[in-house]
């Protein structure tokens, strides 16, 4: 039976834990996969403490990569023998194998290794749903300024890249000297070490004084209220995680002084919900990273029986790039 790591309770990374499940037949719009590599994402974390709760027992993981075993009916565009990669719900990639829906799933291109397709998956389909698909209402060209933080992770160092590509100029926040470079050298063209200096006085010095169209949040609750101040007026905050929590509830008139700003929490799933909008996003991921102007950076391989240690150094911000759970290491 193929190894699985599910946790019976809410908690720490102590909670989950290694068991033999067994995986049946797909049926209908089903596939089952076998895994050659799993994403490590912050969601699961979310999902591990309860922040974002599931029905219990749950077996945790939202990105993988692998060959397909077996299709159900009315599965037309994967057959038995694909290379396949998916960033979906519900979760469950940190296994061996599994039967899972089919419709987020999509063929993985032969130049792109399991690795790295089971690291891209998730955050790059986020890094192109937040620039491509999440503007402010007067756009964005090339030449407008963007703020990023976390941009030494997954997704921002994804974004960095793909903003680049596009012209835009990001400035990256980041949480040390070391991180701040690593945004700069994937194609920021600003960085903050928000741990030593004040984000929002250097955002205004770097914009002179109009602030950012958009400012892309992941972190949460650090950031959420000082984020609004680096907006230029009708500016989008587009919150998109909680790494440091939730953000606390706020009056909406706060908004209004401001500039007039909007606001909206996005959630990637909503933008894979039909196989179409799943395949076209993937499709210009691809198109970026095949083409070279996205590099995926994978900086931390763990053995799939050590997720736990992986969560640890996820959650103590040790980690930077991508990171991937080996099932057969």
């Amino acid at each position: 039976m193929p190894r699985t790591i599910q946790i019976s309770a809410f908690g720490g990374p102590e909670q989950m834990q290694l068991v033999d499940l067994p995986v049946g037949e797909p049926g209908p719009g089903q596939i089952r996969i076998r895994h050659y590599a799993c994403g490590l994402n912050f969601i699961d974390v979310y999902q591990r403490t309860g922040l974002y709760q599931s029905p219990l027992p749950l077996t945790l993981g939202m990105e993988g990569a692998g060959i397909v075993e077996a299709v159900g009916e009315g599965v037309t565009h994967l057959a038995a023998g694909d290379r396949a990669a998916y960033a979906s719900n519900p979760p469950g990639s940190y296994s061996e194998a599994r039967v899972m829906p089919a419709k987020t799933v999509v063929r993985l291109p032969d130049a792109i290794d399991f690795e790295t397709g089971a690291a891209m998956m998730l955050k790059g389909l986020t890094a192109q749903y937040l620039l491509k698909r999440t503007r402010p209402v007067e756009g964005l060209e090339p030449g407008d300024h963007v703020l990023f933080h976390a941009a030494a992770g997954g997704v921002g160092l994804i974004a960095c890249q793909w903003a680049h590509a596009l012209g835009l100029q990001l400035i990256a926040t980041a949480g040390s000297a070391a991180k701040c470079a690593l945004a700069l050298q994937h194609g920021a063209a600003h960085a903050i070490d928000y741990s030593k200096e004040d984000f929002v006085a250097r955002v205004k010095d770097i914009t002179g004084g109009k602030g950012v169209k958009v400012v892309y949040d992941s972190v949460g609750k650090d950031t959420f209220e000082r984020s609004l101040d680096c907006l230029r007026p009708f500016g989008l905050m587009a919150s998109f995680g909680n790494a440091s929590g939730p953000v606390p509830p706020f009056a909406p008139g706060l908004l209004g002084p401001k500039g007039s700003l909007y606001l909206t929490r996005q959630t990637l799933f909503t933008h894979i919900a039909t196989r179409e909008a799943t395949q076209q996003m993937a499709d210009e991921l691809f198109a970026v990273v095949s083409s070279g102007a996205v590099k995926i950076r994978i900086d931390q391989r763990y053995p799939l029986a050590d997720v736990a240690q992986a969560h640890r150094d996820l959650e103590a911000r040790k980690t930077t790039g991508c990171t991937v759970l080996l099932p057969g290491a």
